[in-house]
Formats: C-alpha cells, sequence, structure tokens
C-alpha cells in the first residue's frame, strides 16, 4: 500500500512543537520517508509545505500539543498515535493510557525507581517507550503493560479495549473500523470538515454514530460503509470493507408482536391493514424497489412477511396490487394496546382537511401526506437512501423536514418528497391546493 494509507491528512493547520527536524523535499511521500527514517526521536507526524517545499518532522501530534490554522501546510500524523485501542496483543499499541488495570500510576520507562527496568527507550528504540504510557515490547501474549510507581508491584498488565475489527457485520452499520479510503482509493473527508463537501453528517449531529476522524461509517443504512471523499469532483463513494465470516450474536428470535417502531418485528402477517397481500421481498412484480433480501441480510426480508428495514413508523410492506405501491401492516401491539392512531376504527384516518391540502405553494403545509402523485412512498429527509440529497433537517432547519411527509423546503411550485423508488428520485406529492378543495 501507500505509505501515506498510515497517516491521517489534516489540510491547512500547523501544530507547535519543539522536537522537529526540517528537510527539503518535493512531495509528501518523500516526507513520510523522512519521518518514517527519523533517529533523533519518535516522529508521529510531519509537516508539509506546499509552497516552499519544505518537510518538517515531528515528535508531537494535535493530541498532545496546540494546532492552528496555515493555509499553506498540511499535517500527517501517524494514525498508530491516534489510537486508543489494540489490535491482537497490542505489539504496535502507542495509545496514552499510563496506568495499570487496577488504577496504579506507571513508572516512567526512562526512569531507575522505584523499579530498575530491564525494558528502556535506549535499549529498545522502536518499541515507542515515551513518557510512562503502557507498551508491550516483549510481545506478551496478556497485552500491554508497565513498570508500576507502586514498590510492592514490579509490574502489571494495562486495561486497553480491543481495537474493533476491520470487518463488517450486516451493512455495517456497526462497523467501529479504521478503514479510511474508499474503493477506488480515494482518501476520505473528516467527518467534522465542510470542505471539499457541504453535509450534514456531523458528529455534533449523530453523537451516536461514531463518526470520528475520517473513518469509514455507515450512519443512513446504506448497503455498506462509506465517506465523503476529499476529490471536489467526487462527493462520496462506498469504501471497500470485506463481510466478516462469523455472524453477528443472534439477539433473541425477534419479536412476533410490535414494539416502538417494529423494526425487530420477525412475525408472519403478510398482508396490509386495508388488506392487500404483499408482494415478495425478493421480487421486483408489481414494484420495483431497492429492498432485496441479499443486500441487507440483517433486516428480516423473508418472504412477503411486513418489516421495517427503513425506521419507517410501524412495518410496512409493497402490495401485490399494482395500483397500490405499499401499506403499513396491522400488527397488534406488545403492550395489548391498539397500534396507533391509524389502526383505530373509531378515529378518522384522515388528518384534518386543512392539513390535506397546501396553499400557495405549499412551503407552510405541515400535513403528514407521505406518498407522490405517482403512489410512490417518500423517503425520509434524514435518510440518504436510495437517493443521496443536502436537504437535510439540519440544513433547512424551518422547513419542518420531520419523517418522510411531503414538504417544499426549497420554493417549489407545491410540497414534494425524494421517493424510496431508486428509478425515480422525487416526485410531487399526492395534494391538492386548499382553493381546489373550495371550488369542489
Amino acid at each position: 500500500g501507500d505509505i501515506l494509507d498510515d497517516y491521517l491528512r489534516t489540510d491547512g493547520v500547523w501544530i507547535l512543537t519543539r522536537n522537529k527536524q526540517f528537510y527539503k523535499t518535493n512531495t509528501e511521500k518523500e516526507c513520510a520517508e523522512k519521518c518514517e527514517e527519523e533517529r533523533n526521536f519518535n516522529c508521529r507526524a510531519f509537516l508539509f509545505t506546499r509552497k516552499k517545499l519544505q518537510c518538517l518532522t515531528l515528535a508531537e501530534n494535535a493530541k498532545t500539543t496546540v494546532m492552528f490554522n496555515s493555509t499553506d501546510a498540511v499535517l500527517y500524523e501517524k494514525k498508530i498515535y491516534l489510537l486508543q485501542c489494540k489490535k491482537g496483543i497490542g505489539k504496535d499499541y502507542r495509545g496514552t493510557e499510563a496506568k495499570t488495570w487496577k488504577g496504579i500510576p506507571c513508572q516512567k520507562w526512562a526512569e531507575k525507581a522505584p523499579h530498575k527496568p530491564n525494558y528502556t527507550p535506549e535499549k529498545h528504540p522502536s518499541a515507542g517507550l515515551d513518557e510512562n504510557y503502557c507498551r508491550n515490547p516483549d510481545n506478551d501474549e496478556k497485552g500491554p503493560w508497565c513498570y508500576t510507581t507502586d514498590p510492592a508491584t514490579r509490574f502489571d498488565y494495562c486495561n486497553i479495549p480491543e481495537c474493533e475489527g476491520q470487518c463488517m457485520q450486516c451493512n455495517g452499520e456497526d462497523y467501529h473500523g479504521e478503514v479510511s479510503r474508499t474503493k477506488s482509493g480515494l482518501e476520505c473527508q473528516r467527518w467534522d470538515a465542510q470542505e471539499p463537501h457541504m453535509h450534514g453528517f456531523t458528529p455534533k449531529q449523530f453523537p451516536e454514530k461514531d463518526l470520528k476522524m475520517n473513518y469509514c461509517r455507515n450512519p443512513d443504512g446504506e448497503l455498506r460503509p462509506w465517506c465523503f471523499t476529499t476529490s471536489p469532483t467526487k462527493r462520496w463513494e462506498y469504501c471497500n470493507i470485506p463481510r466478516c465470516t462469523t455472524h453477528p450474536p443472534v439477539s433473541g428470535l425477534g419479536s412476533q408482536c410490535l414494539s416502538g417502531k417494529g423494526e425487530d418485528y420477525r412475525g408472519r402477517t403478510a398482508i396490509t391493514e386495508s388488506g392487500n397481500t404483499c408482494q415478495h421481498w425478493n421480487t421486483q412484480f408489481p414494484h420495483r424497489h431497492g429492498w432485496i433480501p441479499d443486500r441487507y441480510p440483517c433486516k428480516g426480508l423473508e418472504e412477503n412477511y411486513c418489516r421495517n428495514p427503513d425506521g419507517e413508523k410501524r412495518p410496512w410492506c409493497y402490495t401485490t396490487n399494482s395500483s397500490v405501491r405499499w401499506e403499513y401492516c396491522a400488527i397488534p401491539r406488545c403492550d395489548g394496546t391498539e397500534q396507533g392512531i391509524a389502526g383505530m376504527s373509531n378515529v378518522p384516518v384522515q388528518a384534518p382537511l386543512s392539513e390535506e391540502c397546501y396553499r400557495g405553494k405549499g412551503q407552510t403545509y405541515r400535513g403528514t401526506t407521505s406518498t407522490t402523485a405517482s403512489g410512490k412512498k417518500c423517503q425520509a429527509w434524514s435518510s440518504m437512501f436510495p437517493h443521496r440529497h443536502e436537504k437535510t433537517p439540519d440544513r433547512f432547519p424551518n422547513a419542518d423536514l420531520r419523517d418522510n411527509y411531503c414538504r417544499n423546503p426549497d420554493g417549489d411550485s407545491s410540497p414534494w418528497c425524494f421517493t424510496t423508488d431508486p428509478s425515480m428520485r422525487w416526485d410531487y406529492c399526492n395534494l391538492k391546493r386548499c382553493d381546489d378543495y373550495t371550488q369542489e
């Protein structure tokens, strides 16, 4: 692989560091080679200036010192020094944990008291024996350890978490690995950056999605992990992450009744609430769709059973009726109550008339219609599947982009939505103007 694959790149920043060496190089790769060869200190990062073609090897990285803007500079940090987890026995662990599993502070590797060490930075220069950080210089099978500051305990092991595997289960929604290049080799853009591509998937907006650094992730239920790229001409691309050979642990058999939105429902209901038979998930007739069972191995898309693979309000299915694309299913709730307004016969299914029509261009429409004029189901505004887009709730905070309800965030002629049909990006909604209702 490329030598730069081992580094995390950040454009336009500089870091302050006492320990550094200057070199003249023509490329970032040459500068990375200088960092690998550095013998004056442990090279944790390097700075490369494009105009002066100057290379600075650094003993520190952005975790340990101050960072500030510098338009011409590019910072490359060795990923190994940014990881706070171990792979295998942790021979390459270079994190900053500095206490034992019992909480006793570690002794500095270069010091002689309270214990005289066998392993020192002088004897083992490539073992990363910095400060008093936990390390594994002797390939101990129990993992990283350190000499302790307790005179009664010469050494003890450290509690370093295992890095998540570099393979993915299901569609990689829980992938926490460190792959940071796309399948065509492009470097990923950091999730907390808005250049070269502006987007709504920020760590602040999605704290539970582990959008760290520029690692490939799947925050929106895509086919597999992806990232925005650092190429201005390619907005995003999938990452090449292999499927794990072992299957994920089965959490129960799935629910036979409706709890929450019913995403874990695995019952055998195969009829919609209006009595239409469900279409088999592995067929494309009468309705073409993207929910193909082989592509989504953990969504339970068996036979033609009602399911909720996309975070809808409750389980649904495509129907065998060519004029009705999809409908919700009537699943009894686990707590024994009726399953919400649409399932209760004594409550009208239609929202108040004023909300089922729009005024003007419909920019103030706040109803709950989520079907297009052509009968297609609307895609949720916060979802990027099957259509990736920029009309997200955080970018249009005043447009009420809730769930998959028809809206008009951009001043179009009437309310619209992206559709769940991969072959039709968007369509106007099945709504009339309020004046039309009055005339009728």
